[in-house]
């Protein structure tokens, strides 16, 4: 198997973006949440590419944040926040699903979930939290959403499928099979109106203060990322009209 820590494929217009650190539980470090900015911006960038797909392994989705090396700027691997992303995404969930983990699952539009997956959000139980799972709220019922949070115990896959945060709960070896049904209905209609529906409702769901944080420090990355960026300075120092080209 590659060691590359995200996977992408594509194939009948559906995406697999696939967390790849197995014997790690696919546990966030900055090396994955690299990889992962990296296939949302590969996604909304490939042309074939209608309905995507995320999922990890059979033992975890992610084992949320690795403690020994916490991925600061999780924003950036997070659909939405650390990349724009108006195609829809579905998230297909075997075993652990921990902490910054659940915050890609939030933000996917679907959710498939095996019958003995988990979802945890304990940073309350180790004293940290960067604010991004609020979002929470604004998509599954206020006092469900406070009870994950603040207790900081596990939700079952049957409890998430009966509040409404996920769509399908099936036994773990149809997970994909079930997520691909989803992604192959939609693969089939009308791209335009799709995306701009997603758009849409992604202007009505109210956003947190960290999440508007992560989108607008996402739009300076790219700005200092930019061709332009550097051509700025270069013609200032070189005393001629700047050749902006918008990228």
């Amino acid at each position: 198997m590659t060691s590359e820590p995200v996977l992408y494929s594509c194939e009948s217009h559906i995406a697999v973006i696939r967390l790849n650190k197995p014997e790690r539980l696919n546990r966030l470090d900055a090396e994955l949440v690299e990889g992962l900015h990296k296939a949302w911006h590969r996604f909304m960038n490939d042309d074939d590419a209608r309905v995507g797909i995320v999922t990890g392994s059979e033992k975890a989705f992610s084992a949320g944040a690795d403690l020994g090396a916490v991925p600061h700027q999780l924003y950036r691997g997070i659909p939405g926040v650390g990349v724009f992303v108006d195609k829809p995404l579905i998230a297909a969930v075997m075993g652990w699903c921990i902490g910054g983990a659940m915050v890609i699952t939030t933000m996917a539009d679907l959710l498939v979930v095996a019958d003995d997956a988990k979802f945890s959000y304990p940073e309350v139980k180790i004293g940290f939290s960067g604010g991004l799972i609020t979002t929470l709220a604004n998509r599954i019922p206020h006092k469900i959403a406070m009870e994950l949070l603040l207790v900081g115990e596990p939700m079952t896959a049957q409890r998430a499928y009966e509040v409404g945060y996920a769509n399908a709960l099936v036994p773990a070896d149809k997970v994909m099979e079930t997520a691909i049904a989803y992604a192959t209905t939609i693969a089939a209609n009308a791209p335009m109106p799709t995306r701009m529906l997603k758009r849409f409702i992604d202007e009505t769901i109210p956003k947190g203060p960290t999440e508007v944080g992560g989108i607008a420090r996402a739009q300076v990355d790219a700005i200092n990322a930019s061709e332009d960026w550097q051509e700025g300075p270069k013609a200032f120092f070189e005393k001629r009209p700047p050749q902006y080209k918008g990228r």
